[in-house]
């Protein structure tokens, strides 16, 4: 789909996986053999008709460069690509990213084009499957600006993730980042969050949005 790019975050510097992480970022951490974290989410881009990547970087980079570089080769005549945006000073700014949220506004330049439409968000460092087609069809129905791509977790698990308070009708309408206590968590929680999904993952006490994010381009 040409009126859709992505953007992968890949500046993880991944502490917890160290020392896996001493010399690589997170998202270059070696998973199942040849492949790495990085993988993930490009693969299911392209699996879902999205070639048009680029992949946001900043900490201990190089090995991811040189992965993406040797692996990631599309036909000329196709349109397709994935393309490094590494962290960089610029005459308008001096700052390396402060986050990410800021590490996407430095690179609004890179969708701000005449024929993107839609702006897809990723993490660069989770292992999942996902069809995005089923996302943006979804996102396209219910017009809305921002669509989130979130999964049911156990309250165990909601001190290192997002969380989010859906309405009766599918809305976030609370979010909070990385809650530490009963209180906290209960400010984004309401059980019609939960009754929203399939039998299966209503054991799951929250919901958390850390997949992806779904904008349309103004």
């Amino acid at each position: 789909m040409k009126n859709i790019v992505t953007l992968v975050l890949g500046g993880g510097q991944g502490t917890r996986l160290y020392p896996l992480t001493k010399y690589r970022s997170k998202p270059a951490v070696p998973v199942a053999g040849k492949y790495r974290l990085i993988d993930i989410p490009l693969s299911n881009c392209i699996n879902s008709g999205l070639n048009r990547c680029y992949v946001l970087t900043q900490f201990n980079s190089v090995s991811l460069h040189r992965h993406i570089r040797s692996t990631y080769n599309f036909d000329p005549f196709d349109g397709g690509f994935v393309e490094v945006l590494a962290a960089q000073q610029t005459l308008d700014n001096s700052n390396w990213y402060q986050g990410t949220a800021d590490a996407v506004r430095q690179n609004l330049r890179a969708i701000q084009q005449p024929e993107i439409e839609y702006v897809l968000i990723l993490s660069g460092d989770q292992l999942y499957r996902m069809n995005f087609q089923d996302m943006i069809l979804s996102h396209i129905d219910s017009a809305a600006d921002v669509s989130i791509a979130a999964v049911p977790v156990h309250s165990r698990e909601a001190a290192s993730l997002g969380i989010m308070r859906l309405d009766d009708t599918g809305r976030v309408v609370g979010f909070l980042e990385k809650p530490k206590t009963e209180q906290e968590v209960s400010l984004v929680t309401h059980r019609s969050s939960m009754d929203r999904l399939p039998r299966h993952c209503q054991s799951r006490q929250r919901l958390s949005g850390e997949h992806g994010h779904l904008f349309v381009q103004p």
